[in-house]
């Protein structure tokens, strides 16, 4: 299978949680689709303390898995805002 581009994109949006609105990465992503997985190696800034989890509202807004041989964060759908 293909792995994600080296290159990594140049659009930085910011993630955070659909409950309470708290900050939880800055992520490099590609393409205007909606956001369905993060890719570890773009992750600019984490800050969550359990991976998955938000630190505020300890809601789960992900989970880890390899995609395309690479590890991924598959993001549960609702409980995240891009911006």
């Amino acid at each position: 299978m293909a792995k994600p581009r080296k290159k990594q994109p140049q659009r930085t949006v910011q993630i955070s949680c659909g409950k309470c609105r708290s900050l939880l990465y800055k992520y490099r992503k590609g393409g205007k689709g909606a956001l369905v997985k993060c890719f570890v190696e773009r992750i600019v800034e984490d800050h969550t303390n359990v991976v998955g989890v938000c630190p505020c509202c300890g809601q789960e807004f992900a989970r880890e898995t390899m995609i395309r041989g690479a590890p991924a964060y598959k993001i549960v759908g609702g409980k995240v805002m891009v911006k």
